[in-house]
Protein backbone atom coordinates (compact mmCIF):
# COMPACT_ATOMS: atom_id res chain seq x y z
CA UNK A 1 0.00 0.00 0.00
CA UNK A 2 1.43 3.33 -0.73
CA UNK A 3 1.67 5.89 1.98
CA UNK A 4 -0.86 7.91 0.76
CA UNK A 5 -3.23 5.32 0.98
CA UNK A 6 -2.18 4.14 4.30
CA UNK A 7 -2.59 8.15 5.56
CA UNK A 8 -6.01 7.93 4.34
CA UNK A 9 -6.61 4.46 6.31
CA UNK A 10 -5.41 6.36 9.47
CA UNK A 11 -7.26 9.34 9.04
CA UNK A 12 -10.63 6.47 8.48
CA UNK A 13 -9.97 4.75 11.31
CA UNK A 14 -9.15 7.56 13.26
CA UNK A 15 -12.46 9.09 12.47
CA UNK A 16 -14.13 5.91 13.87
CA UNK A 17 -12.13 5.12 16.79
CA UNK A 18 -14.14 6.84 18.86
CA UNK A 19 -17.46 6.25 20.46
CA UNK A 20 -19.21 9.36 20.21
CA UNK A 21 -18.18 9.87 16.65
CA UNK A 22 -19.20 6.47 15.75
CA UNK A 23 -22.90 7.38 17.50
CA UNK A 24 -22.86 10.55 15.70
CA UNK A 25 -22.46 8.06 12.46
CA UNK A 26 -25.18 6.22 13.47
CA UNK A 27 -26.84 8.95 14.03
CA UNK A 28 -26.67 10.72 10.53
CA UNK A 29 -27.73 7.34 8.74
CA UNK A 30 -30.83 7.08 10.43
CA UNK A 31 -31.93 10.86 10.15
CA UNK A 32 -30.00 12.29 7.33
CA UNK A 33 -28.38 15.32 6.99
CA UNK A 34 -28.82 17.38 10.22
CA UNK A 35 -28.16 21.24 11.80
CA UNK A 36 -24.90 20.58 13.66
CA UNK A 37 -26.52 22.28 16.86
CA UNK A 38 -29.71 19.51 16.55
CA UNK A 39 -26.92 17.08 16.93
CA UNK A 40 -25.07 18.26 18.96
CA UNK A 41 -28.38 18.69 21.31
CA UNK A 42 -28.25 14.84 21.23
CA UNK A 43 -25.01 14.81 23.70
CA UNK A 44 -24.30 15.73 26.65
CA UNK A 45 -21.38 17.86 25.43
CA UNK A 46 -20.69 21.66 24.70
CA UNK A 47 -21.02 22.52 20.88
CA UNK A 48 -17.54 23.42 20.15
CA UNK A 49 -16.08 19.37 21.77
CA UNK A 50 -19.26 18.13 19.17
CA UNK A 51 -17.74 20.42 16.82
CA UNK A 52 -14.43 19.45 16.85
CA UNK A 53 -15.84 15.33 16.72
CA UNK A 54 -17.59 16.55 12.87
CA UNK A 55 -14.16 17.97 12.36
CA UNK A 56 -12.51 14.79 12.72
CA UNK A 57 -15.34 13.23 10.80
CA UNK A 58 -14.72 15.76 8.11
CA UNK A 59 -11.25 15.28 7.61
CA UNK A 60 -11.70 11.40 7.15
CA UNK A 61 -14.19 12.48 4.57
CA UNK A 62 -16.90 10.62 6.72
CA UNK A 63 -19.54 13.56 6.84
CA UNK A 64 -20.01 16.67 4.65
CA UNK A 65 -20.87 20.02 5.98
CA UNK A 66 -23.41 21.97 3.97
CA UNK A 67 -23.53 25.58 4.75
CA UNK A 68 -26.92 28.03 4.00
CA UNK A 69 -26.42 31.36 6.04
CA UNK A 70 -25.47 31.07 9.67
CA UNK A 71 -26.18 27.46 9.64
CA UNK A 72 -24.02 24.02 9.25
CA UNK A 73 -25.65 20.99 7.80
CA UNK A 74 -23.64 17.57 8.74
CA UNK A 75 -24.45 14.32 6.49
CA UNK A 76 -23.21 10.97 5.64
CA UNK A 77 -20.53 11.25 2.79
CA UNK A 78 -22.01 8.29 1.00
CA UNK A 79 -19.23 7.44 -1.69
CA UNK A 80 -16.42 7.00 1.64
CA UNK A 81 -18.68 4.69 2.84
CA UNK A 82 -18.63 2.71 -0.10
CA UNK A 83 -14.61 2.99 -0.31
CA UNK A 84 -15.24 1.33 2.94
CA UNK A 85 -17.29 -1.27 2.09
CA UNK A 86 -14.19 -2.06 -0.84
CA UNK A 87 -11.75 -2.05 1.52
CA UNK A 88 -13.37 -4.57 3.99
CA UNK A 89 -14.73 -6.85 1.30
CA UNK A 90 -11.19 -7.69 0.42
CA UNK A 91 -10.77 -8.79 3.90
CA UNK A 92 -13.98 -10.46 4.09
CA UNK A 93 -13.04 -12.56 1.12
CA UNK A 94 -9.54 -13.08 2.00
CA UNK A 95 -10.67 -14.53 5.41
CA UNK A 96 -13.28 -16.21 4.22
CA UNK A 97 -11.49 -18.14 2.03
CA UNK A 98 -8.83 -19.12 4.09
CA UNK A 99 -11.79 -19.94 7.22
CA UNK A 100 -13.29 -22.37 4.39
CA UNK A 101 -9.96 -24.08 3.61
CA UNK A 102 -9.53 -24.60 7.29
CA UNK A 103 -13.17 -26.36 8.01
CA UNK A 104 -11.95 -28.41 5.08
CA UNK A 105 -8.78 -29.72 6.09
CA UNK A 106 -10.80 -30.18 9.43
CA UNK A 107 -13.42 -32.54 7.78
CA UNK A 108 -10.77 -34.17 6.46
CA UNK A 109 -8.64 -35.08 9.22
CA UNK A 110 -12.36 -36.17 10.50
CA UNK A 111 -13.08 -38.43 8.02
CA UNK A 112 -9.62 -40.12 8.37
CA UNK A 113 -9.74 -40.51 11.75
CA UNK A 114 -13.23 -42.42 11.32
CA UNK A 115 -12.17 -44.51 8.06
CA UNK A 116 -8.83 -45.25 9.34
Amino acid sequence: MGEYMENDLDLLFFGLSHRTRRHMMRHLARSGETKVTELAKSYRLSLNTVSKHIKILERARLVRRRVLGREHHIGLDPARLREIERWLSYYRRFWSVRLENLASLFEEKRNENRHG
